[in-house]
């Protein structure tokens, strides 16, 4: 019966001892990205070098940034922050705050990109309740064409070589490794659409419910007949509706795409009204924050954007005539 209290005593002194688990290494160089493509391409080109710690904002949520609020989260985040990493093109306003009361270094992704000025797809802006959502001269989704994302790893490469300068040699590796992933994205998607575009039939182009598909439908070679931005508070107009469906039924266009993160209620009424299928496009907005086992790389899940390829090609065609996968 005496040996209960002496128990107790024996626990209670073992709880008080100071923890044997290794506390958390301090970052020495602490990244933090804006959006998920920029994410891969500073993981892949950090991976390896000791004492950089790579984050990104909680941006995956959402397929549009330009109403994003930064959470509490993402303010400690980028008070923690050596390096900022933006998408730049007027994407991001929602840091100009942040930005300004941070002495972090800034590496904007856009440099020497060649952009494209955004679609005007507000062809009646009377009718349509969109206040306050300026999108900007030029379009920011230029990550969607794998040449432009290459040129984005060589500015995020650039930058982290002039904050660290004493790990330029991994840098520069890692950074070679990922324009091959990046490389072969561009080539394979090439190849894909020379194989299989004449499956797609003769059509107009594609009718996307986002504005951001531009580059990609550029890098696939297919016209972007129409594209209407759907979203909580900026619905299509009763005008963008007839458009669009007079479209679809003048030339049977067989299949519309929305985007994985936002709405398909247009797209659905208006696949009732014509017979069209709706299929899902990604933004690659959002994925997985480490690589997989084996052999993955964190910077194949780029490869998204053939597969929104695939889903094109054989929405078109009417049948898998590319395997997912």
């Amino acid at each position: 019966m005496k040996k209960t209290p002496i128990l107790l005593c024996i626990l209670v002194l073992l709880l008080s001892l100071p923890s044997c688990a290794p506390a958390r290494e301090e970052a020495r160089l602490t990244v933090v990205c804006t959006t998920y493509p920029i994410y891969l391409f500073a993981s892949s080109i950090t991976q390896g070098v000791e004492g950089v710690a790579v984050e990104r904002l909680d941006t995956g949520s959402t397929s549009c940034l330009h109403d994003y609020t930064l959470s509490m989260a993402d303010m400690k985040r980028l008070e923690r922050a050596n390096i900022i990493v933006i998408n730049g093109a007027d994407l991001e306003e929602f840091l100009e705050d942040a930005l300004a009361a941070s002495d972090a270094a800034v590496i904007d992704c856009s440099e020497g990109v060649e952009l494209l000025e955004s679609l005007s797809h507000h062809h009646d802006e009377e009718d349509r309740s969109h206040d306050g959502h300026d999108h900007g001269h030029w379009d920011p989704h230029y990550w969607m064409d794998p040449a432009n994302a290459r040129i984005m790893a060589g500015n995020v490469l650039a930058g982290l070589r002039a904050a660290d300068p004493d790990h330029t040699e991994e840098y520069t590796a890692n950074a070679r490794r990922a324009d091959g992933v990046l490389l072969s994205c561009e080539t394979s998607l090439q190849n894909l659409m020379m194989e299989f575009r004449p499956r797609m039939g003769e059509r107009p182009g594609l009718i996307t419910f986002h504005d951001g598909f531009q580059y990609f439908a550029r890098a696939c070679g297919v016209p972007l007949l129409a594209a209407i931005e759907e979203e909580a508070g900026s619905e299509a107009s009763a005008h963008e509706i007839v458009e669009i469906t007079e479209l679809v039924k003048e030339y049977n266009i067989p299949v519309i795409f929305t985007e994985v993160n936002g709405s398909d209620a247009t797209a659905a009424a208006i696949a009732r009204e014509t017979g069209c299928r709706v299929a899902q496009l990604t933004m690659l907005m959002d994925g997985p924050m480490k690589a997989g086992g084996g052999e993955d790389d964190l910077l194949d899940n780029y490869f998204a954007l053939y597969e929104n390829a695939v889903t094109m090609i054989n929405g078109f065609a009417g049948e898998s005539v590319v395997p997912k996968g």
